[in-house]
Formats: C-alpha cells, sequence, structure tokens
C-alpha cells in the first residue's frame, strides 16, 4: 500500500512540475537599470577610446545588445514617463523634464503589482513635477513611486550624487558613499528579502549618473587624470556605475535567482556635449536633440533562463517598448496598459532575430518630433513649419545627407505616418484617451522646490550639502533675494 501511495505521488510530481517551472518562468525577476545622460558611445563594447565597462560588457557578451537602442526622447522626464507606460511621452503629460505624470495613466508598476510581484524604486524618479538638483520626495507628495505602483521607494526628485540624502517612503535618511552603489545595494536588500519569501520581484534602479554636476572617489578618477575636470569626474562617475552593474550581476548569482532574472539596462537619453572624449560614438547631436546622438543609447537585456543564444541585434528598439514586452512575457491582461501603445513586445526577439519592425517609432519634444521606420528616420525640426528631412541609417548612421528628394515614395509613406502619429498624441494631451475624455485637474505644475513652502524648513540645514549649496546660498528663510 505503501508503496502504491508513493508511486501515485511520484506521478502526481512529475505531472506538477512542468506546470510549476512554466508558471515561475512565465514570472521572472524583473530589474530596470537607467543611467542619466549616458550616451551610446560610452561603453567599451561600443569601442570608447578610454572608459572600461567590464561588468556592462559581460552582461552585453550574455545577453541582447542592441545597435540600435533609443530613449522615448531627447531629455529624462518623458524616457522616464515612455518606461512605465510605454507611450510617447507628451500623450502622458511629460513634455520635457521637470513634469508629473498623470495620475490617469497606467504603469507598469501597478500591473505587475496587481499580478502579485513586489515592486520597488530605487534612486531617481523626476515624475512628480518637482525641478532643481535631487532632493528627497515629501510623504505628502501625490505623484511618488507609491502613487504609480510601487510597494517600497527609496528616491530622489532628480539627479543625485555621492553621499545623498534620499527619501524612504517620505521619510529621509542620509547615505554615504556613491550613488550608484547605494541605490543598487539598497535594491538587492529589497530582491533578497522578496525572493526569500517567494515572491516574484519588480525592481527599477534609476541612476543619477553620470548627470551633472559631477562627483566621484579619487580612486575612480585615476584613470582618467588627464582629462579636464568635468571630464575626468563625469567618466569616473561611470566606472563607479559600471562597478555596481558587477555587485548587481554577481548578487542575483549568489541568491540563486539569476538564471531567471530578466535585466534591462539603458541610458535615458543621448551623452553631454562638452565631455571628452565625446559621448555619442561619432553620432550627430547629443542630449536633447532628436538626432540619433540624443536619442540613440546604450541598450542589453539579460535573461539567462529567456536569452538563451546571447547575440548583437540591429533591430530598431526604445524604451517605449518595455512594458509591452514585460507584458508578454508575465501575460498581463491587455488592460493593464492604456492605449494608444507606441510600443511593442520585444519577447520574439529573444528567441531569433526578426527581419523588421512593424511599428514605426514617435518621437516628440517641445516642437520637434521624428519617426523611425527600420532603416529610415523622418525628422520634423519644428512642427510648426512643413520641412522635413529623411535619413536612411542603414547607409548614414550620422545623418548627414537628407535623402527626402532621393526616395520620394518613401518619403511620401513616412509623411503621412507621421502626420497621423502627431495627431494622434494631439489627441492623447487633450485627454482623449482616458474615460473621462479630459485630462483631471489633480497634476501639480512644473515647480523648482526652492520655490515651495513645503521645503523651506529645510534649506538651512541643506545650505551645508554640496548638491544644494549653490542653490540655496542666494536665499534667505527660503525667499528669493
Amino acid at each position: 500500500m505503501h508503496q502504491n501511495v508513493t508511486a501515485i505521488l511520484l506521478l502526481l510530481l512529475a505531472t506538477l512540475l512542468p506546470l510549476l517551472n512554466s508558471t515561475f518562468a512565465a514570472k521572472p525577476h524583473i530589474i530596470l537599470v537607467m543611467t542619466d545622460d549616458q550616451g551610446w558611445g560610452q561603453t567599451s563594447y561600443n569601442g570608447h577610446p578610454l572608459l572600461k565597462t567590464p561588468h556592462l560588457d559581460a552582461m552585453a557578451q550574455n545577453g541582447l545588445r542592441f545597435n540600435r537602442f533609443y530613449a522615448g526622447c531627447a531629455v529624462c522626464s518623458p524616457t522616464r514617463a515612455s518606461v512605465l507606460t510605454g507611450r510617447c511621452n507628451d500623450r502622458t503629460g511629460v513634455p520635457s523634464h521637470g513634469h508629473p505624470l498623470r495620475l490617469q495613466e497606467k504603469t507598469i508598476g501597478e500591473a505587475l503589482k496587481k499580478a502579485g510581484y513586489a515592486t520597488g524604486h530605487f534612486g531617481k524618479w523626476h515624475l512628480n513635477g518637482i525641478r532643481g538638483p535631487g532632493v528627497p520626495l515629501l510623504k505628502e507628495d501625490t505623484h511618488t513611486p507609491g502613487a504609480f505602483g510601487f510597494d517600497e521607494w527609496l528616491t530622489v526628485s532628480n539627479f543625485f550624487d555621492t553621499d545623498p540624502i534620499m527619501s524612504r517612503r517620505g521619510k529621509f535618511e542620509e547615505f554615504s558613499g556613491d550613488s550608484s552603489e547605494i541605490i543598487v545595494a539598497e535594491a538587492l536588500k529589497f530582491i533578497r528579502k522578496q525572493s526569500n519569501a517567494g515572491k516574484p520581484t519588480f525592481s527599477v534602479i534609476w541612476y543619477g549618473t553620470p548627470h551633472n554636476p559631477f562627483f566621484a572617489s579619487e580612486e575612480d578618477a585615476k584613470p582618467f587624470a588627464k582629462l579636464d575636470k568635468n571630464s575626468m569626474l563625469h567618466y569616473a562617475e561611470l566606472r563607479a556605475m559600471d562597478r555596481s552593474i558587477g555587485t548587481l550581476r554577481k548578487s542575483l548569482r549568489t541568491f540563486g535567482i539569476a538564471e531567471n532574472t530578466l535585466i534591462w539596462f539603458n541610458s535615458d537619453n543621448g551623452g553631454l556635449s562638452g565631455i571628452k572624449p565625446e559621448t555619442v560614438g561619432g553620432l550627430r547631436g547629443n542630449k536633447g536633440s532628436i538626432y540619433e546622438g540624443g536619442l540613440r543609447v546604450p541598450g542589453v537585456i539579460e535573461w539567462p533562463a529567456g536569452i538563451k543564444q546571447p547575440r548583437i541585434t540591429d533591430f530598431p528598439a526604445v524604451t517605449m517598448d518595455i512594458f509591452p514586452t514585460i507584458a508578454d512575457i508575465v501575460g498581463l491582461p491587455n488592460a493593464s496598459m492604456q492605449p494608444p501603445i507606441d510600443g511593442i513586445s520585444l519577447a520574439p526577439l529573444f528567441r531569433r532575430e526578426l527581419a523588421s519592425r512593424e511599428k514605426p517609432i514617435p518621437f516628440r519634444f517641445g516642437q520637434r518630433a521624428a519617426l523611425i521606420d527600420n532603416q529610415y528616420k523622418l525628422i520634423q525640426s519644428n512642427l510648426g513649419k512643413p520641412e522635413l528631412e529623411l535619413y536612411d541609417l542603414s547607409k548614414d548612421a550620422k545623418e548627414s545627407v537628407d535623402i527626402s528628394d532621393r526616395a520620394p515614395e518613401v518619403f511620401a509613406r513616412l509623411k503621412i505616418i507621421h502626420e497621423q502619429a502627431q495627431a494622434s498624441i494631439d489627441a492623447s494631451i487633450a485627454g482623449k484617451d482616458y474615460p473621462e475624455g479630459k485630462v483631471n485637474a489633480e497634476n501639480p505644475p512644473s515647480r523648482f522646490w526652492m520655490d515651495m513652502k513645503e521645503y523651506a524648513p529645510y534649506f538651512e540645514a541643506w545650505k551645508k550639502r554640496k548638491e544644494y549649496a549653490g542653490r540655496l546660498s542666494k536665499r534667505s528663510g527660503g525667499k528669493k533675494k
């Protein structure tokens, strides 16, 4: 009798194991990592002449490395909005840096939380409408990560550097050390605790590196000692950031969860001008530009359980693809996302190379707009004027020759798609996507924290902090002189 029961249990276990394994595989741990102002050329795998990024290189060698990965916009807050929503930034109420993400938007944090994930955000936020150097978010802030689906958050409003002061769900805490290493360590505490409890985790790690002002340790600055001070410290910040990537990957292996953890790495916009060696790998333009140097950024996805054959791809991808891809992998309902969605799922690309992208990628930044359709890129430098430019990026990555006259059929086709995309974005700006058919009056304006009475009690103490001293030295009692 005992043998029969044992046989039945073994048979039952054999039947259930594939189901359990498939369920686990469908819910990998997910980590989104984003740098702040890192250019396409600023990795050693992309041939940088001075900067070494051994840990990013190792990640790229073990995963899917994109030659053509794009930030959703040419500056930071809009790209962050595109990551969380899968939508072009202007649709979400974030036309530029320092604008709040609308509470009416549906986010990946909310969707994964509903799907059983423990959700955490660590680092720069910049989606609550507050401008100026990063400050810890107030508990009373209506647009914290907690308002968009994150259970845990250790956050500052904008860029931050060494020895930062941060907000843990509204409580201020001071830290010592490099900012990149600090937030990776905090994220790892969260991941380990939740994974030990048997929960899949969704972690967002948004660095303040290498945004100016630049601060770094003497040790990290040594390899760049021959550069001017700003360039030296800028690259020193990136060196520390890469080291934190190494800590992240090694710790996941130590935890025993690296195999089924998806890490998605990219920058939030193109590289800075004025830094030497230059930041964009010879592309045209820099941060703030809708040319390739302002939009094309480093992009790598590592997921050993899901990407079995590491490789380099020329497939054009964008931060708007992050939410649709993860929704596809996890099996989130379509209702998790707010249409229209501008991104696509890249999950099929994990298994095989794709010939072409079926959905063009729209961009808008201020009065500038662009459209990428596989090898072609259409640019409108002023939405108020009809002039358009067309480039074949497969032959001219530096966008040096406008081929709008040489390829009239391509130009005409993309012009129509571009105009339709911009009209759709205009409708989204007006709130036509939402059930209410309008934008609710619940979002704060874009404002500087130095002008907010809520932060005034901290001004006197913060005058002693290097990141705030310059902004507060000319103020008295929170008022402009």
